[in-house]
């Protein structure tokens, strides 16, 4: 009996090992759509918040906490999420809006506190003057998306203005017109938001949103 000769062969002809290369795996994408929570942080914190600016009630512990960790905290926990899918306008505006909160409710705990003194008329006009020119770029990205973002950030750019004109003019009628504004420009994010949860949960469209045409 002969002993085998350590190489392949099948009459007489050597056999070639075939590389098989499985298809690429690719995983689907099953996590929840962020936006409307996001839009939710955004719009309920800004209604409560021109409430106070309509002169409703006064500046609370309430708007503070809404400002800090649903406004705050929440809305940036939704640009995150965001940003695991890929979606750079919406990481842009939530996580930006949601330090937006922050900020603004260390603007008026600081003070009170005693860490550090409270902004004059002049540099609150510029932080929320820069807020403003941030929210034009945003407006101008919203061209493609749909008509009820369109109306969202519109409001808010108008809202910014407001409230710069209350800052510096030091006159109470601005900030009460931006506070009536306000309401209208946090209704319509919470409307653009909750029609996107009911949209999903039904198949169809519930609660037009205004898709732009491609």
């Amino acid at each position: 009996m002969n002993a085998p000769s350590g190489n392949l062969a099948s009459s007489g002809d050597t056999q070639a090992l075939r590389v098989v290369e499985a298809p690429p795996v690719v995983l689907a994408d099953a996590s929840a759509n962020p936006a409307p929570l996001g839009l939710c942080c955004f719009g309920l914190t800004t209604v409560l918040l021109n409430l106070h600016n309509a002169g409703l009630f006064g500046l609370d512990a309430m708007i503070l906490s809404m400002g800090i960790f649903y406004g705050g905290i929440a809305q940036v926990f939704a640009g995150v999420m965001e940003w695991k899918k890929a979606n750079t306008f919406a990481t842009t505006a939530f996580i930006s809006y949601g330090f937006f909160w922050l900020t603004l409710a260390g603007i008026i705990a600081f003070p009170r506190l005693g860490v550090a003194d409270a902004p004059t008329a002049a540099a609150m006009s510029s932080y929320l003057g820069i807020w403003g020119l941030f929210s034009i770029v945003m407006f101008i990205g919203t061209f493609k998306l749909n008509r009820a973002l369109q109306v969202v950030f519109f409001l808010l750019v108008v809202l910014f203005g407001l409230l710069v004109l209350g800052d510096v003019t030091g006159d109470r009628t601005w900030t009460r017109w931006a506070g009536y504004e306000g309401v209208v420009c946090g209704l319509s994010a919470i409307y653009t938001g909750l029609a996107q949860v009911l949209n999903e949960l039904y198949g169809r469209t519930v609660c037009p949103l205004g898709p732009m045409k491609k």
